[in-house]
């Protein structure tokens, strides 16, 4: 990032604020970006980890003004939790996302799902909150999770899009909830929107978004070749297609490429392309 000062609210544009968190990882970067909405009165998108730091911070630059809603584009733990002391400290309803709490066996201990979630109201494909001066669109986007939401900011071309497009990096698709085939299908949906900028949960604003969109997608086309060519060589371990597709990962990540490599795999199995299942050999059908 250009700017990764944590707890201070930097002015993107003038109906969008962003305030870092201070909980930088291998999976969050420098870590979680809440996005402040609006100017008379806000929307708070994402609030991030329930960190008393990054709380005091977003109420900072909140500065006592009416805050209509609290949008979660998910509920990853580092995106949802501080939803409750915003609304407890404000009164605003926490709107957005479906509630979701599964058990997470892959290796993100630090995107587990946030099982206290209680939103106020969920919002579907294409509804709508506004405030004075702006409109939020919910834009469903299933993949990285099942209930993952992007807000479009009508009044500016603005995509906050959460974890689905990242600043910085590809995102993890990890069975059983994320889904490889509702991934591509959401980038697509993207890809036809246009939309002017993306302001993504992690990482910097996405100034061409589309060119990113498409070289996503290319990505993931290029690691499904990878495991096909690996399946026609009859390696089809996982842990052993990951040693051959990520030469020189950092070893915190192998757990996270190996739960793609499935995710991937479960996604070429329902288009009856290969056979078999976690925990076995995978081979072409």
């Amino acid at each position: 990032m250009t700017d990764p000062a944590t707890g201070e609210a930097i002015r993107l544009e003038p109906l969008v604020t962003r305030i870092l968190a201070a909980n930088p990882s291998p999976f969050t970067y420098t870590g979680t970006e809440t996005y402040l909405v609006g100017t008379a009165d806000l929307a708070v998108i994402d609030p991030g980890p329930d960190l008393p730091s990054h709380v005091d911070a977003l109420l900072r630059a909140i500065d006592g003004r009416p805050v209509v809603a609290i949008l979660c584009t998910h509920t990853h733990r580092d995106h949802s939790p501080a939803s409750r002391a915003v609304k407890a400290a404000t009164g605003a309803p926490i709107i957005g996302c479906a509630p979701l709490a599964l058990d997470d066996d892959g290796p993100r201990a630090d995107a587990a799902f946030d099982r206290d979630y209680r939103p106020d109201r969920v919002l579907t494909d294409g509804e709508q909150v506004s405030g004075e001066g702006w409109t939020l669109t919910a834009v469903a986007t299933p993949g990285h999770t099942s209930n993952h939401l992007c807000f479009a900011l009508e009044e500016s071309g603005a995509l906050f899009t959460g974890d689905q497009v990242m600043g910085w990096s590809t995102s993890v698709i990890a069975p059983p909830d994320g889904d490889m085939g509702d991934y591509m299908a959401s980038l697509d949906k993207l890809l036809a929107r246009g939309d002017r900028v993306y302001y993504p949960a992690h990482g910097d604003a996405v100034e061409k978004p589309q060119r990113l969109v498409r070289g996503m997608m290319g990505h993931r086309k290029q690691r499904e070749g990878q495991i096909l060519r690996l399946l026609g060589e009859q390696i089809g371990d996982i842990p052993a297609m990951v040693e051959k597709m990520y030469v020189g990962l950092d070893q915190r990540l192998t757990g996270a490429a190996g739960r793609s490599v499935l995710a991937h795999l479960i996604d070429l199995r329902q288009r009856g392309i290969v056979t078999g299942a976690e925990g076995g050999e995978w081979r072409m059908a």
